[in-house]
């Protein structure tokens, strides 16, 4: 059900660039505008704060609808700290100090002088961009192993929520942002995010929607057809989401011809379809959508987030039940960013603006002086095919001295921050960047702790820190350290650079995922030492070391 006034005819040659036969218009007031791309963002606040606690918990079979928590008007501002928000806003960021035309370099730039923890394809990214490899190259698989992974699809819902009724400005925000980190079907889930969220200002029905978002990227992609499947699954047996859900398993999980270049469960494309199964099936309910799209499984607070984004733009914040649109801290600033919940707004309406123009529409005043948005209905050109699995050559792209010189955080520098707050006063060095070493605010049942990883298969991950010894009978340096449940690795510790104790920590040494270890340190007793604590690999599997506690006890 479209919603949109379309005039056709207008004197189209007023507006530079558009054709007499594109004559076709959409308007939509700028304070419209406002209030459903408000509701874009709070969909993506409520469906990532009501499925992070199932997040990849639940892996290649439906959740339980009992294992679901039931949504709590107060979880609306459990999202402050959650990667798929804060991410973009880092993009946005860009846009709103360097203008819509910042390079892919000056995004590459902004993007590794990022602080926050990543994973997957982000991670992979931003280390190559840290390391000198220049956008495009930066996701390219010759590069990056995890180039179909989800991480676009869930951070592009930005380039639609600021690009009303024009697909081809989010595409084209995709080719700048989403070549960070990914390649090939790994862009077009974001652009087809992107472009179901410009469509969303102007059409309400979620197949229409889809089918919106389709015609931004290659008809020839896999990540294409399993659009149009999800579509016909659904008009097949709208009543049966589990049963779609079914055949996304036995085609894009269990089927090997779609698991090329796949990174298992974190893959865009099923990823993807339980998007589309929670924005199809339910409905135009905000909780049916959610709680669908949720239950599919694997990044099972990613997913109802893009779905309820797409939907509650269609919706309206000013129409959204009170249980969603109530309760949200507005002074609260997003974790890594610049922005609070009013800001981000104004940030997005500002950059709507100047895309609506730049695109060739127009900006007109209402009869009652109020601001619309003219918008020409052009349908947007897709890139060219590419196949992560079967790459074109890389682009040979390569940061000059300038731009590295640009490039200012080092990549050990947020996980010294995360040490800083979880065990302060300790100082971090020779940390790898496998497993996303950083602060986790809860693990294994603890809070605040530090993970790190041995920088390589020779070399371990070194906390160091020099202290007074208490001059006490007894004093102990007692540390409490957690493994992955997947692996182990060796704890050492060294005192003025001799090794006074050496022990495994893994599952057969730790308790629950846990290992207390205390180390005498009666011999220096009364004097200053250099203490150092080394995270040391063992077999390479794994080998990340969860810090909960290291204290100097005196007893």
């Amino acid at each position: 059900m479209k919603r949109c006034v379309v005039v056709v005819g207008l004197a189209l040659a007023s507006v530079a660039g558009v054709r007499a036969e594109d004559a076709a218009w959409r308007r939509l007031p700028v304070a419209e505008y406002r209030d459903r791309m408000k509701a874009g963002w709070i969909g993506q606040i409520v469906g990532v704060a009501w499925g992070a606690p199932t997040e990849f918990k639940w892996k290649d079979r439906i959740i339980p609808a009992d294992q679901l928590p039931a949504w709590k008007p107060e979880m609306i501002n459990h999202a402050f700290g959650q990667d798929d928000l804060y991410v973009e806003m880092t993009f946005l960021r860009t846009l709103e100090e360097h203008g819509l035309g910042a390079s892919i370099r000056q995004a590459g730039i902004d993007f590794a002088n990022s602080r926050y923890p990543l994973w997957c394809a982000n991670k992979a990214g931003r280390d190559n961009l840290r390391r000198g490899i220049a956008p495009p190259d930066s996701g390219h698989p010759a590069f990056n192993r995890c180039p179909n992974d989800i991480d676009y699809q869930i951070e592009a819902d930005f380039s639609g929520l600021i690009a009303p009724g024009l697909p081809q400005a989010a595409v084209d925000l995709g080719e700048t942002f989403g070549r960070l980190m990914n390649y090939g079907d790994g862009v077009y889930a974001g652009q087809f995010m992107g472009a179901m969220y410009a469509e969303a200002f102007f059409e309400t029905d979620p197949v229409a929607l889809a089918r919106a978002g389709l015609r931004a990227i290659p008809a020839g992609s896999q990540y294409a057809e399993m659009v149009r499947d999800l579509v016909a699954w659904f008009q097949a047996a709208p009543d049966d989401w589990e049963g779609t859900w079914a055949k996304c398993q036995a085609k894009y999980r269990e089927n090997p011809e779609y698991q090329r270049a796949s990174n298992g469960g974190i893959d865009c494309k099923i990823n993807g379809a339980y998007v589309l199964l929670g924005l199809l099936h339910g409905r135009r309910d905000p909780d049916a959508t959610i709680v669908i799209s949720c239950r599919g499984g694997q990044d099972s607070d990613c997913n109802p987030s893009s779905a309820a984004g797409v939907l509650f733009t269609t919706i309206g914040y000013s129409r959204l039940p009170a249980r969603f649109n109530t309760g949200l801290d507005e002074t609260k600033v997003f974790s890594h960013t610049a922005y609070n919940f009013p800001r981000l707004l104004d940030v997005c309406e500002a950059l709507a603006r100047q895309i609506v123009v730049k695109y060739g529409g127009r900006i007109e005043k209402d009869a009652a002086g109020g601001d619309v948005f003219a918008i020409p209905v052009r349908p947007p050109r897709p890139g060219a095919l590419e196949l992560s699995w079967a790459p074109g050559p890389a682009a040979g792209s390569v940061f000059t001295p300038e731009e590295r010189a640009r490039i200012v955080q080092s990549p050990g520098a947020e996980v010294q921050e995360a040490a800083d707050k979880a065990i302060p006063g300790w100082k971090v060095a020779s940390c790898g960047t496998d497993m996303s070493p950083g602060l986790r605010a809860t693990w294994g049942g603890r809070t605040n702790v530090l993970v790190t990883h041995p920088l390589d298969k020779d070399t371990g991950c070194v906390l160091s820190r020099t202290v007074n010894v208490p001059a006490s009978p007894a004093p102990a340096l007692v540390v409490t350290v957690g493994h992955d449940p997947r692996g182990d690795f060796d704890l050492l510790v060294r005192v003025e650079g001799n090794e006074i104790l050496r022990t495994a920590v893994g599952p057969g040494t730790a308790k629950d995922g846990w290992r207390t270890v205390e180390a005498n340190l009666a011999p220096w007793a009364g004097r200053p030492v250099r203490i150092e604590l080394v995270n040391h690999p063992t077999d390479w599997r794994y080998e990340a070391a969860y810090w909960a506690r290291v204290a100097i006890e005196a007893r």
